[in-house]
């Protein structure tokens, strides 16, 4: 499966609850080919067992999960966070360890990532960004 864009947290958390915009364009990029990073899907968990329906939930990601490809975090990947990392640091731009893997999944595989988190994302350069704003 060939493998365009990688969907963020947030916006697999907006599809689950339904935000129209959110799930045509993921119905529109998904001929495209739509991928997770595994560190999004260990934050997707975390809020499948402390919702308030963690059964409803856990059958939300489960459809979900049919349309993506789960991508593993590799030795390249390491390598890219840790460059941008270190980028970060020295010009006092740290973001969370998380938000750095999953760019360095998209930078590595060459994908355009699909987020609205841009307050943290926009600062690693070179990073495709497409947001729902």
């Amino acid at each position: 499966m060939n493998i365009s864009y990688l969907v963020d947290t947030d916006w697999v958390v907006h599809h689950m609850n339904g935000v129209e915009e959110i799930r045509s364009k993921l119905k529109e990029m998904q001929p495209y080919g739509l991928g997770l990073s595994v560190v999004s899907l260990a934050e997707l968990y975390e809020g499948v067992y402390y919702s308030r329906d963690p059964q409803r939930s856990q059958q939300q990601l489960e459809a979900f999960l049919t349309s993506v490809a789960v991508l593993e975090v590799d030795e390249e990947i390491c390598k890219v966070f840790g460059k941008h990392r270190g980028t970060l640091r020295r010009r006092g731009l740290i973001i969370g360890d998380f938000d750095l893997l999953i760019a360095a999944t998209c930078l590595h595989q060459g994908l355009t990532l699909l987020t609205d988190n841009l307050r943290h994302f926009q600062r690693i350069e070179g990073l495709e960004i497409i947001s729902s704003d």
